[in-house]
């Protein structure tokens, strides 16, 4: 069963590995980039294996069951 995670941003942008932290679903940026680098992770529906990869409000990213809608 899919969880959708609803994470507020107050800035323009925030990198796809820290807000995977951000939004609780890794506790340290190694689990984050090993999950990006190995393909888990669906940024607005398309693979994205970029650490630095700029999520904006809008944005939604699916990682396993997870997902977490950017606003």
């Amino acid at each position: 069963m899919e969880e959708i995670i609803n994470t507020k941003i107050k800035t323009e942008f925030i990198k796809l590995d820290q807000l995977l932290k951000f939004s609780g679903l890794c506790d340290t940026g190694g689990f984050a980039k090993e999950l990006i680098v190995s393909g888990e992770v669906t940024v607005n529906g398309e693979v994205c294996t970029m650490r630095g990869k700029k999520i904006r409000p809008g944005d939604e990213i699916k990682v396993r069951e997870y997902t977490v809608r950017v606003e």
